[in-house]
């Protein structure tokens, strides 16, 4: 008897911090959950670039794996001999004449560069029920599989692979596409971000937002608040029929040279978030912090310096033989 009641007593903490936890648990899921999946659906305040129609370019359909028909615009490098192909995505919301503020020195330079609208955006084919967030889905990973395979069905494709040039939004679904296609031989990103590691910090800020008891938000490991973030993200994905990607795991096959590129003074993607995306990357890498840049505002700060280290990025690991040694830009 004194043992089973010693045993009893010796558990009591652990069945206290288990109802603890239940208790936390149920109080999350159903009182804060809807107000956490807020985080996945609404829509940021950009400013969203636009570009003017350049009739040298060439005006390109093409067809994705699902029977959806994507507009383009390939430009030609504007020197007696071609240097490489680099295909260039978009940012949320904007088109594809938005490319040529980023890759007029890459064609100046000597590469074409081929910018893609995906579905839903721009002159692109639409599916009635999506409505495209700032979050890549199975769509947009698709669509930038497809330009890749157009790119490859060119008369005039380069055998040696092309570079990867992209955006935000464009930026994440390319670098989705790029892990598992080695015929991307590097890649430049620009304001790229991931799922959780964004995720999560936004949860536990909003969680003491709407509860101010340390208890249930400051004890919780991490694994809770991740664990939360799928529930959700789960409900949102059934009632817009989608799946979001986390790029986290694609970019952990990412073993192509990568030229990240964020702003430091990013509110919306935090330095500290792009750089937990860029550690899971295994290849040559480096990460580029502008100084005074907000998200997607780093060619604006920097100028004739972006556009050098963007050029020189792809000299070597593209306008060069493949498997260059990969240095840091100084």
């Amino acid at each position: 008897m004194w043992t089973a009641l010693g045993l009893l007593l010796l558990c009591l903490p652990l069945l206290a911090v288990c109802g603890l936890v239940a208790f936390v648990y149920w109080y999350v899921r159903d009182r804060m959950l809807h107000q956490l999946e807020r985080i996945f659906v609404e829509k940021p305040l950009f400013i969203i670039p636009r570009g003017d129609p350049d009739a040298a370019a060439e005006e390109v359909r093409f067809p994705t794996a699902d029977g959806m028909k994507l507009q383009g615009a390939y430009f030609k490098a504007q020197t007696p001999s071609r240097k490489g192909v680099v295909l260039f995505g978009i940012e949320y919301g904007s088109d594809r004449w938005s490319c040529r503020s980023y890759t007029d020195p890459l064609l100046a330079a000597g590469y074409d560069v081929f910018a893609y609208e995906p579905r839903n955006q721009g002159k692109s084919d639409t599916i009635p029920d999506y409505e495209p967030l700032q979050w890549i889905t199975n769509h947009e990973v698709a669509d930038a599989r497809a330009a890749l395979a157009y790119l490859k069905a060119r008369p005039d494709a380069d055998p040696r692979g092309v570079g990867l040039f992209g955006v935000s939004k464009g930026a994440n679904a390319g670098l989705a596409a790029m892990s598992t296609d080695p015929w991307v031989r590097c890649a430049a990103t620009d304001g790229a971000f991931g799922l959780a590691t964004v995720m999560l910090p936004y949860i536990r800020k909003w969680i003491s937002l709407y509860n101010k008891s340390f208890l249930i938000h400051g004890l919780m490991p991490a694994w809770f608040y991740e664990h939360m973030a799928m529930v959700g993200l789960r409900r949102v994905q059934r009632e817009r029929r989608v799946r979001f990607c986390r790029l986290e795991s694609w970019v952990g096959r990412v073993c192509q040279p990568w030229l990240m590129i964020h702003g430091e003074a990013d509110s919306y993607i935090k330095l500290e978030m792009a750089r937990a995306l860029f550690r899971r990357a295994r290849g040559p890498k480096d990460l580029w912090a502008v100084p005074g840049a907000k998200h997607n505002q780093a060619i604006a700060f920097a100028g004739a310096e972006y556009a050098r280290r963007v050029v020189a990025f792809f000299d070597q690991h593209l306008g060069q033989v493949p498997n260059s040694k990969f240095q840091v830009p100084s």
